[in-house]
C-alpha cells in the first residue's frame, strides 16, 4: 500500500473529526467545517496533504462519487411531477443568470464564446452545499427548500447539452495535460466531437434501457450481494472508460451511470448499500475544495478574484430573488431561495476542466474560475448563516426567521412525531384513553392553531438526536411517526432504531412502496394513511350492494389482516421487481381464495347474489 497515500487518508479524517465539531458546536455547519478543514490542512498552510494536483485526485473523487448518487436520485417519474418547476424555475434561473454575466465577461475583455461558457458555468450552483446547508437547517420541506431542489435537478440535466455545446465554442487549440487531448479527438472538428458526445450519451441511455435491467435481474436472482454490487460497480466505470474515450469527464459518465440506474428498480438497494459512504464522501469532497483553493493566484490578483466572488455571488442571489418573488414565494422564502444557491457549484470544477481541455477557455481564465468557484463555496455557509440570524429578523421581523426548537418540558410513554390530519387523530385516541403523548411538529401554524383549542404541541424536528433525546425518548416505550414527508420518516425511524433500540416504533406510511422500506427497518407497525378509510367505503360499498353488514366487516377484518402479512412478505422481494409482480400475485389469489371460502363458496362454485331467503337465513344465524 502507498504509505503516503494512506498518510493523506489519516490527515484528511482527522481534520473532520477535529475541525467539523468545532464549526458545528459554533453553529456555522458541517460544510463549513470541512471548507475550513481543507484550508488549513491543504498545501498552501500546514502543508499535510502534498501538493494541489495531489488535493485534486481527492476532489476527482469526490465529485465522483458524490455526482453518482446525484444521478441516482433522478428518477424519471419525479422529474415529470416536478417538471413544472423544474424547466420553468430552473431553466429561467440558468438562463438568466448566464444572460447577465454574459455581458460582464464581454467588459472584462474575453471573446464573446468565452464570456458565454463561463456566464454558463458560474450560474451553476452547489447541489452538494445547497442540500446539505437546507437539511441540516430542517428547512427541505419549506418553500425555499422545494424551490432549490427543482433549479438543482434541472442544473443537473443541464450539465449535459452544456457540455455538447461547449466544443463548437472552441477557439483556442485544446489542452492534452487535462485529459482531453487524444490523438484521435485532436484529428476530428469541433462538430464531429459534438456529434460523438451526443452518441456516446444515446448510447448510455439505450443501453440502460434495454441491457442494464435484465443483466441486474439476473445477477439479483444469484441471491449475492456481493456480485450485485460488481455489476454495479462494471457499469459505473463502464459507462465512465466510454465518456472519457470521447473526451468528457469522468464526474460526467458516473453521473450518467446513475441515471442510468435510476431507471432500474434495484436503485433504492443501491441507494441504501451507498447511503452510509454519502456523508464521508461528501465530507472528503468539501476538505479537498478548501485544500485545492491556490491562496498564491488569490494573491497576485486579489481585486479581480475579489469583485468576482463578491459580484457573481451577489447577481445570482438577485435573480433567485426575483424569480422566488415571481413564482409567489414568500418574502422570507425568496431569500432563503436565493442564499441558499448564489454559490457556484461543483459541476463547475467539471465543466472548467472541459472548457480549457476542448479550447473554450484560456488556460488563465480557468484558474481565475477555479478559484472562484472554490471561494464563492467556501463563503455560502457563511452567507447563510448571516443571512438567517441578521438579514431575516431585521428586514422581515422575528417570525420570518427559522424558529428554534421548543424547550421540552414534559416526558411521557408515547411520542408522537407529527401533529397533522394523521397524528392528531392517534394523539386524540391515546389522550381519550387515559394516555398522554408527546407531541412535536415543525408546522408553526398548526401548533398555533392547536394551542388556540388548548392543546400542547412542542416545536421541533424529531429528526434530531438532541431533540428526541429531549423528548424523553430514552425512557418512552413508544414512538409514533406521523410526519407527512417519507423521507424524514426513514430519517427518524433509523435515527430511533439506532440511538434507542427498546422504542417500539409505529410509523405511517403513504403507500405499499414507503410500507416495505419502513418494514426492511423492522418497525412494530406500519399503517398507510388512507387504507383503514379506503377500507371502511369498501364495507359501505358491499352493504350498498347487498352483502350483510356482518358479512361485509368480516370480509374486510380478513382483508385487512392478510394485506398486513403482505407487506411483510413481499417486502424482502422490494428490490426485484419480477419476483415482486410474481409474489403480489400470489397474494392476491389466496386472499380471493380465503374471501371466497368465507362466504361458502366452493372453489370454481360460481358467485351467487343474496337472495331475500338468504338474508333471512343469515340473520337467523343459520349461513353464517
Amino acid at each position: 500500500m502507498d504509505h503516503s497515500l494512506l498518510g493523506q487518508a489519516v490527515v484528511y479524517l482527522a481534520a473532520a473529526m477535529i475541525i467539523v465539531p468545532l464549526a458545528s458546536r459554533l453553529g456555522l455547519g458541517s460544510v463549513l467545517g470541512y471548507l475550513l478543514g481543507g484550508v488549513v490542512i491543504g498545501p498552501h498552510l500546514l502543508n499535510l496533504v502534498g501538493q494541489a494536483d495531489d488535493v485534486m485526485h481527492f476532489a476527482e473523487l469526490g465529485v465522483v462519487m458524490m455526482l453518482f448518487l446525484v444521478g441516482l436520485e433522478l428518477e424519471p417519474s419525479r422529474l415529470w411531477r416536478l417538471r413544472g418547476p423544474i424547466f420553468g424555475l430552473g431553466g429561467l434561473q440558468l438562463l438568466g443568470t448566464g444572460a447577465v454575466l454574459l455581458p460582464i465577461g464581454l467588459l472584462l475583455g474575453l471573446p464573446w464564446q468565452q464570456a458565454l461558457a463561463m456566464g454558463l458555468i458560474l450560474a451553476m450552483s452547489s447541489t452538494a452545499i445547497a442540500l446539505q446547508t437546507l437539511s441540516e437547517k430542517g428547512l427541505m420541506g419549506s418553500d425555499a427548500g422545494q424551490k432549490s431542489f427543482s433549479v438543482l435537478l434541472f442544473q443537473d440535466v443541464a450539465v449535459i447539452p452544456m457540455l455538447a455545446l461547449f466544443p463548437l465554442l472552441a477557439t483556442l487549440p485544446g489542452s492534452a495535460g487535462d485529459g482531453h487531448g487524444d490523438s484521435f479527438l485532436d484529428q476530428i472538428g469541433a462538430l464531429e466531437h459534438t456529434l460523438l458526445v451526443l452518441a456516446a450519451i444515446a448510447v448510455v441511455i439505450s443501453a440502460g434501457r434495454f441491457l442494464v435491467r435484465p443483466m441486474m435481474r439476473a445477477v439479483a436472482r444469484t441471491g449475492l450481494r456481493e456480485l450485485f454490487t460488481a455489476a454495479a460497480l462494471f457499469i459505473v466505470l463502464g459507462v465512465t472508460l466510454l465518456m472519457t474515450a470521447v473526451g468528457l469527464s469522468p464526474a460526467l459518465g458516473t453521473f450518467l451511470a446513475g441515471v442510468v440506474l435510476a431507471n432500474s428498480e434495484y436503485h433504492h438497494e443501491l441507494e441504501s448499500d451507498v447511503e452510509p459512504f454519502k456523508g464521508l464522501l461528501l465530507g472528503l469532497f468539501f476538505l479537498a475544495v478548501g485544500a485545492s483553493i491556490d491562496f498564491p493566484a488569490v494573491a497576485a490578483q486579489p481585486v479581480l478574484v475579489a469583485s468576482l466572488v463578491l459580484g457573481v455571488s451577489l447577481i445570482k442571489a438577485l435573480v433567485l430573488l426575483g424569480l422566488g418573488l415571481a413564482f409567489r414565494a414568500r418574502r422570507d422564502q425568496a431569500v432563503l431561495f436565493a442564499v441558499a444557491l448564489c454559490q457556484v457549484g461543483e459541476f463547475a470544477f467539471v465543466l472548467l476542466s472541459f472548457a480549457r481541455g476542448s479550447g473554450v477557455l484560456a488556460p488563465e481564465v480557468a484558474t481565475v474560475g477555479v478559484a472562484v468557484t472554490a471561494l464563492s463555496m467556501a463563503l455560502s455557509p457563511v452567507s447563510f448563516v448571516l443571512v438567517e440570524r441578521l438579514v431575516l429578523p431585521r428586514l422581515l421581523g422575528p417570525a420570518s426567521a427559522p424558529r428554534e426548537a421548543d424547550a421540552i418540558d414534559e416526558h411521557n410513554e408515547v411520542i408522537v412525531a407529527g401533529y397533522g390530519r394523521f397524528g392528531q387523530v392517534a394523539a386524540r385516541f391515546l389522550s381519550a384513553n387515559g394516555h398522554a403523548a408527546t407531541l412535536l411538529d415543525v408546522d408553526s401554524d398548526q401548533i398555533d392553531v392547536v394551542a388556540r383549542f388548548g392543546g400542547k404541541v412542542f416545536f421541533g424536528d424529531a429528526s434530531r438526536l438532541d431533540l428526541l433525546s429531549a423528548a424523553g425518548a430514552g425512557h418512552a416505550k413508544i414512538l409514533a411517526v406521523a410526519v407527512d414527508d417519507p423521507v424524514k420518516v426513514k430519517e427518524i425511524v433509523h435515527l430511533a432504531r439506532v440511538h434507542f433500540p427498546h422504542l417500539a416504533i409505529l410509523a405511517r406510511a403513504r403507500g405499499r412502496g414507503e410500507a416495505y422500506e419502513l418494514v426492511e427497518h423492522e418497525v412494530e407497525g406500519v399503517y398507510r394513511e388512507t387504507f383503514d378509510s379506503a377500507l371502511r367505503a369498501g364495507v359501505d360499498a358491499l352493504r350498498l350492494l347487498g352483502t350483510p353488514a356482518a358479512m361485509a366487516w368480516r370480509a374486510a377484518r380478513i382483508f385487512a389482516r392478510h394485506d398486513e402479512e403482505s407487506i411483510q412478505v413481499l417486502a424482502e422481494h422490494r428490490g426485484d421487481q419480477a419476483r415482486l409482480v410474481h409474489g403480489s400475485r400470489e397474494r392476491t389469489l389466496m386472499l380471493e381464495a380465503a374471501l371466497r371460502a368465507d362466504r361458502g363458496i366452493e372453489p370454481g362454485e360460481p358467485e351467487q347474489a343474496w337472495d331475500s331467503e338468504g338474508l333471512r337465513r343469515l340473520a337467523r344465524g343459520d349461513g353464517d
